[in-house]
């Protein structure tokens, strides 16, 4: 009678309030009777028994990630459930028969996880604040012995690196390369002097040509200069791009080919002046005491000397090889600018169209047709 009258008591639907309490069930009676004799047989199992259950459930309770609230009674559809591992709050209270508060779990490894981030960051940040103090006093010390050795080298009383062949060089090279900035701009203002001649030929050319329509009695002689203007006009634009050519290659020449090997022998300078630097510093330890502290700063700077020394070699070695390379290439490029330059300008001034024309032809230049100087539109964008 017992077993008939729970299955009938768990196949109802028992709703629960908000304390967990069941509501009363007016039309039948019959759950009260079920849980008064559910109670009765509890009580003859013994105290002991159901104490030690409480402190079981109390001690290791359910798993709040593993929890779910049923809503709409016993045999519900899978829709009803909500897992609790969506509840998000400080605290979470779950009815099992008694009252006991289960603080979320989670926020204490976010707290954790957040403090040990947190940690990692500081350590990168100050990290990177020693490596950067750190270079800071190096660039500082170097600039400090550079500067010292630059002011004694200036007032004759320090001594300095030098080598007499390659310091030649370089001076040949600087002197070679202010006589072919002086060209260039020479070049380029024989361009645009003889751009404006071929622009107003172009303009007289045209105006003879109206004028030998609009004059009967003059036709004649309009139209010869017409022709003869924009054929001195032809021969100039076909110059005009020979010249073009040379200014280029002299640019080139000049501004990337020259400037690089410069670059080069910038950096070679302030190597030598840093070797000098630590050289220096170097003597200078070694005629002082030698106690252990002494003999500790001599072989930091004898290492540091030995760094520099390195540094100077290798980059001298590199100016060698570019001012090799630098001459074999002026030497090539000049012959071929100079030799399209006269012949250019004496086909020109001779009126010899025909050879003007196979000038270009033998260097290998494209005249660019009327208007393509101005960029399209794609171009602009």
């Amino acid at each position: 009678m017992t077993d008939s009258i729970m299955s009938k008591a768990a196949t109802m639907e028992i709703p629960i309030n908000s304390n967990g309490d069941t509501g009363t069930l007016p039309e039948d009676d019959s759950l009260e009777q079920a849980a008064k004799l559910q109670w009765s047989l509890d009580e003859k199992v013994g105290y002991s028994r159901d104490t030690r259950d409480l402190q079981q459930v109390m001690v290791s309770g359910p798993n709040l990630n593993e929890t779910s609230i049923v809503s709409g009674g016993y045999g519900g559809t899978a829709e009803g459930i909500i897992p609790t591992s969506s509840i998000k709050g400080p605290a979470i209270y779950v009815n099992y028969g008694f009252n006991k508060r289960i603080p979320n779990a989670g926020i204490g490894s976010n707290i954790n996880h957040s403090a040990s981030s947190s940690s990692l960051a500081d350590d990168a940040n100050r990290g990177v604040a020693v490596e950067k103090l750190e270079y800071v006093k190096k660039w500082g010390l170097n600039t400090y012995k550079c500067t010292k050795q630059m002011i004694s080298e200036r007032f004759g009383r320090g001594s300095r690196t030098v080598d007499l062949e390659l310091e030649a060089q370089i001076e040949v090279l600087r002197d070679t390369k202010r006589k072919y900035e002086n060209m260039l701009r020479l070049a380029r203002a024989l361009t645009n002097h003889f751009y404006s001649m071929v622009q107003t030929q172009h303009a007289l050319g045209d105006t003879f040509a109206d004028l030998s329509q609009k004059s009967p009695e003059l036709r004649d002689e309009f139209g010869y200069n017409a022709e003869t203007q924009k054929l001195l006009c032809k021969n100039g634009e076909t110059l005009l791009g020979a010249v073009n050519f040379f200014v280029s290659s002299i640019n080139t020449l000049v501004n990337k080919t020259m400037e690089d090997t410069l670059q080069t022998i910038k950096l070679y300078e302030n190597a030598r002046l840093e070797f000098d630097a630590y050289r220096a510093d170097l003597e200078e330890l070694s005629l002082g005491p030698r106690d252990a502290v002494a003999m500790a700063r001599i072989d930091a700077a004898q290492l540091q000397f030995q760094v520099h020394k390195d540094k100077y070699e290798q980059l001298r070695a590199d100016v060698t090889v570019k001012l090799k390379f630098l001459e074999e290439n002026k030497v090539k490029v000049m012959h071929k600018q100079l030799l399209l330059f006269h012949n250019a300008i004496s086909a020109y001034f001779a009126g010899n169209q025909q050879q003007l024309e196979q000038t270009l032809q033998q260097f290998n230049i494209k005249l660019k047709p009327p208007g393509s100087d101005k960029p399209s539109w794609l171009e602009e964008q």
